[in-house]
């Protein structure tokens, strides 16, 4: 499926949310590389199968190197662990957990088929989906410790917020029109 099929999947009443897609796509905030490393880090971390497989398409014909798409999934699949461990320490009133070893392996957090610039911005795109503002706020200030721009930051927030809503409205239609999934 292509962007545009997916665009063309959206219930009318969710029209903005298709523009904003195809806004993405050519925003020159972000180079290629980053930009489509977002795009399925986002649509990985959402989870929608109709969302992921339109945004992994389009980021291979747009000459996403395949490493850099592994990179991207990846970036997601720590995120889904890391989001949940350090957002539960933010959130609980007790103290002396955030002084403890997180205990957690992250040898896969090394950087291998993408920039620094491209995997920390798609883990700021995830973190953003998942909630945890520990790890926006890690992934944040390192990007900007190595000058990267707030409107850099700010398109991978964007991509989060948009593909996120992209996958949740498709599947809520989905739940409540089944006859008209995807074969």
């Amino acid at each position: 499926m292509s962007i545009e099929a997916l665009r063309a999947r959206l219930p009318d009443y969710a029209r903005d949310l298709g523009t904003n897609l195809a806004l993405l796509i050519d925003d020159p905030a972000l180079d290629g590389e980053a930009r489509w490393g977002c795009l399925v880090a986002s649509a990985c971390a959402a989870g929608e199968p109709q969302t992921l497989r339109a945004i992994d398409a389009a980021a291979t014909a747009a000459g996403l190197a395949p490493e850099a798409n592994l990179a991207a999934r990846k970036a997601a699949a720590m995120m889904a662990m890391t989001n949940v461990y350090f957002r539960a320490l933010h959130l609980m009133e007790a103290s002396e957990y955030q002084a403890l070893p997180s205990r957690l392996r992250l040898n896969r957090l090394t950087h291998v088929g993408a920039r620094s610039f491209t995997y920390d911005l798609s883990c700021v795109a995830v973190s953003a989906i998942n909630g945890c503002g520990a790890c926006l706020d890690s992934h944040e200030a390192e990007l900007r410790g190595r000058g990267v721009e707030p409107t850099q930051i700010q398109a991978a927030l964007r991509i989060a917020a948009v593909v996120s809503a992209v996958a949740r409205t498709l599947a809520a239609e989905a739940a409540l029109h089944p006859q008209n999934l995807e074969i």
